[in-house]
């Protein structure tokens, strides 16, 4: 009796059931399921991106000199990149495309997406397949076919102004290269965009359209009341991926410079310097504080992006 009420008094530890032992196994079992499905990932992106921008940040920090070969120079290679007009000046560029081509590229994906997402529109899936296509179209065929129809030469708008006695459009020029580009990144990415907003449209509450038609809301007061309301993550899902995608320009330039070589020169934009930097022009070291820095831009340019759409929604 005394021991049964010191165990009670004091809650001596008693042996673990069965049902309980079994029950800790099976957790234990659980987790080491989780990591091990996680480390195909951890690994890839180890040894594709974590370990790939730790070298980069270690080139970053030499400089490759005539005498006395690769030495430790610090942050000279990032002061250097600040002050580099060349590079500045292909950072205000794509700052300048991304507010031309953007936009327009949102919107246009926005419209189709309501098109589609209404029902009103006839042959929707051919209609969506459609603007969806080009996305699967390589970004480097894109450039060699808007290329081809951009030639002033050969070009099939150029032949046509020939035959109606008109200029040839010179799409090519400096006055027009960065509208080309942005019609080639349009063409290629809408779809794209447009998928991301009609997916997000699908999953907007039936009753809402509901309510909607019985206060007598037409389709162009549901869309602008409910629809692109609900819209506002997914345009702020597409607008940082632009973001992203603008400032890591480099194949549509790359591959139409042969086209027009003095129009778009090595550094037209960043990527593009950078990359001309490194395999061209053998200044890896610089190279990689060139990219860090565009890094860092994205970064920031994508922040005050989020920052800014929060503070409206909120407001």
């Amino acid at each position: 009796m005394t021991v049964n009420a010191s165990e009670q008094r004091f809650g001596a530890a008693r042996a673990p059931s069965r049902s309980e032992v079994r029950r800790r196994r099976r957790g234990v079992s659980h987790a080491t399921t989780g990591y091990l499905f996680v480390a195909p990932f951890m690994l890839v992106f180890l040894a594709m991106l974590v370990l790939p921008l730790a070298y980069a940040a270690y080139l970053s920090l030499f400089q490759e000199r005539l005498i006395g070969g690769t030495a430790f120079a610090g942050f000279a290679n990032y002061t250097r990149a600040l002050t580099d007009p060349r590079l500045l000046s292909g950072v205000g560029r794509v700052g300048l495309f991304f507010l031309i081509q953007v936009p327009v590229m949102l919107v246009i994906a926005l419209l189709a997406a309501l098109a589609i997402d209404s029902g009103l529109l006839r042959l929707a899936k051919l209609f969506r397949i459609g603007i969806f296509l080009p996305y699967a179209v390589p970004s480097v065929v894109a450039a060699l076919m808007w290329g081809y129809l951009y030639g002033r030469d050969f070009g099939p708008f150029s032949q046509l102004a020939g035959h109606l006695g008109l200029p040839a459009p010179a799409f090519l020029s400096s006055h027009w290269m960065l509208g080309s580009l942005a019609n080639i990144v349009t063409w290629e990415f809408t779809g794209y965009n447009m998928i991301i907003l009609y997916a997000a449209l699908r999953a907007v509450p039936h009753d809402l359209y509901e309510a909607a038609a019985v206060d007598g809301a037409g389709a162009i007061r549901t869309a602008w009341s409910i629809k692109i309301p609900a819209l506002r993550p997914a345009l702020l899902v597409c607008l940082i991926f632009s973001v992203i995608g603008s400032f890591q320009l480099f194949n549509e330039p790359k591959l139409t410079q042969t086209l027009a070589p003095s129009v778009i020169d090595s550094a037209y934009t960043p990527n593009l310097y950078a990359y001309t930097l490194a395999f061209t022009g053998q200044e890896v070291n610089y190279a990689a504080a060139v990219s860090f820095l565009l890094g860092v831009v994205i970064v920031v340019a994508s922040y005050a992006v989020l920052l800014i759409s929060t503070r409206r929604a909120k407001s």
